[in-house]
């Protein structure tokens, strides 16, 4: 088993199955970790119930109790970090953890991997790193830690570690179908499709209700599914050991399975479906909601930026590729890795979790009232966080070159704090035809956003207001990036992108589909082959039922690729 760094991956093939009882592995994991945790008190455990039942107020009243007594509680302590987690407390929570390490150095296990968690979702990957490692120190063959250490290497770009530790994984619970898909996920990011496609029928093999798994083969795009594929995805929809998200996967992967053969009626059927039932999941909310746009637009004016002028870290490194999902962010990622002076990394979170950060620490609402927490900051503070962000990103630069790409789409709602902290960074903006992003979007099985057409046209255009906002207050700030016009004319618009950035042309752009990375989007085989027209008006399929898109798109679709007067 695997403890240090990791062994390379023969052919990266699905190992072989063992005995079906290795795959209480993990549960037998989980039951030790379960025992270490501070629940076996009772006081506690009452609070934990509470915490359980979303009764936040008695919890709180009774852990402050308990402290109180005891403020140098160890258990205490971590349950209450556990509850600031629950309140999306995120840095009170870390710091809890922390203090509970300092007092338990050698006996706070089972919170030191929760510690080691949160770290990793915030992305302090160098800090949880030093956590998983301790762990494993202390159980090396502790499955849950392996996969903890293999999670943290997957996000700092680790591929071939990552790969060795699913691989070892597998081996020890081949009946344990969460495994083979994790392990099938980074094939497919690191190119090895026909093992990936393997190690995702393992895993319906395992448990053929699996909709995850039949998603992940759905959305190769390469991968077609057989006639007996079809009717064992419409059998498990009527399953009772299907899950509601299972049922949701195999709807979004039968309007796949139907799409490929050309049945857009039945495609669309499945695809709303599948919509419908997410937003049963989902909160009523989007990430670019209208009232936060409109702060931004409140706060980011000309003079905000004029009377800041000259403040941020003057470091050129970063180049920002942003923009809505399914824009074509990624062809120009990897176009753009390609070039010997450019590295791509990944979607990078540190500018969002900076402006949660900075939110949070002045006392205002995310979203709202967040843009307002920039108005009262020192000048100077903006530096300072500019170089936190390249500290950050640091982790994730392994081929010395001088810049790296930061590929995170939602990063157009942190135009302005990304101008403020790095005035000389780069920001592309990849804009694709509204109806075939928005389209693209619904038929995407994204779990965090709405899933009407209707919103998902009103979001889009509310995209493109904002940015259009910042070409008036940072007239050139921005370089834009029209999907069809690249893949019109590829050469031209490279070039141009480099002129943008200041680099001379270089053939390997062009030859994108060489290039030898690791690639953690949906798009990652298409950016693995030549460019294509293929997708530009694959949306007039399925027009005959998008008039709510259509229509709440209105003039941005019409004015397309320009902005419409309204909004310019």
């Amino acid at each position: 088993m695997i403890q240090g760094s990791a062994t390379t991956v023969s052919g990266h093939s699905p190992a072989p199955a063992k005995p079906a009882a290795a795959a209480d592995s993990f549960a037998a994991a989980a039951a030790r970790l379960s025992a270490l945790r501070p629940l076996r008190r009772p006081d506690l455990r009452e609070i934990f119930a509470d915490l359980v039942k979303d009764d936040i107020e008695r919890a709180e009243k009774a852990l402050g109790e308990v402290l109180r007594k005891r403020p140098n509680d160890p258990d205490a302590l971590c349950l209450k970090g556990q509850m600031l987690v629950r309140l999306d407390r995120a840095a009170p929570a870390l710091s809890l953890f922390a203090r509970c390490i300092e007092l338990e150095p050698e006996n706070f296990v089972a919170g030191r991997y929760d510690y080691a968690r949160l770290l990793l979702k915030f992305e302090r990957y160098e800090e949880a790193l030093i956590q998983a490692e301790w762990l494993l120190n202390r159980d090396s063959h502790n499955p849950l830690f392996l996969q903890l250490k293999a999670d943290i290497l997957s996000g700092i770009g680790e591929e071939d570690d990552t790969l060795s530790i699913w691989r070892e994984l597998a081996e020890e619970a081949p009946s344990r179908p969460e495994t083979w898909i994790k392990y099938g996920n980074v094939l497919r990011t690191s190119g090895f499709k026909k093992e990936c496609i393997a190690a995702y029928r393992k895993a319906i093999a395992c448990r053929p209700s699996f909709g995850k798994a039949w998603f992940s083969l759905a959305y190769l795009k390469t991968f077609r599914f057989s006639d007996d594929d079809i009717a064992a995805m419409r059998k498990q929809l009527q399953s009772s050991e299907a899950t509601a998200d299972d049922r949701i996967n195999l709807l979004f992967s039968l309007g796949k399975a139907h799409e490929d053969r050309g049945d857009y009626a039945r495609s669309f059927d499945y695809y709303a479906k599948g919509n419908a039932a997410r937003r049963v999941q989902v909160a009523d909310t989007d990430i670019a909601a209208p009232s936060q746009l409109a702060a931004q637009k409140a706060v980011f004016t000309e003079g905000f930026f004029r009377s800041r002028s000259g403040v941020g870290c003057s470091a050129r490194d970063p180049i920002f590729v942003l923009g809505r999902p399914r824009s074509g962010s990624t062809l120009v990622e990897q176009i753009l890795a390609s070039h010997p002076d450019i590295e791509g990394t990944a979607e990078l979170h540190y500018v969002y979790n900076l402006a949660r950060r900075l939110s949070g620490s002045e006392g205002f609402t995310f979203g709202t009232e967040y843009p307002r927490a920039l108005e009262s900051l020192d000048p100077g503070a903006f530096a300072s966080f500019g170089e936190q962000y390249l500290e950050s990103a640091r982790i994730h630069r392994k081929l010395g070159r001088p810049y790296f790409i930061d590929k995170a789409p939602a990063n157009y709602l942190q135009v302005g704090l990304i101008h403020l902290i790095l005035p000389n960074a780069k920001i592309i903006d990849a804009r694709r035809n509204p109806a075939a992003c928005c389209l693209s979007m619904f038929t995407h099985n994204y779990s965090d956003t709405n899933r009407r057409l209707s919103e998902l046209g009103e979001i889009y255009r509310d995209y493109v207001a904002l940015m259009a906002h910042f070409d008036r207050v940072l007239p050139g700030r921005i370089h834009r990036v029209i999907y069809e016009n690249m893949v019109a004319d590829p050469e031209g618009e490279t070039r141009r992108l480099l002129d943008y950035l200041e680099l001379p042309f270089d053939e390997r752009c062009l030859r994108f589909y060489e290039t030898d990375r690791a690639v953690r989007t949906p798009s990652s085989e298409q950016v693995r082959r030549p460019i294509s027209n293929e997708a530009v008006d694959h949306w007039r399929r399925f027009e005959p039922w998008l008039s709510p898109l259509l229509k709440s798109l209105g003039s941005v679709l019409t004015a397309y690729p320009a902005v419409p007067p309204e909004l310019a």
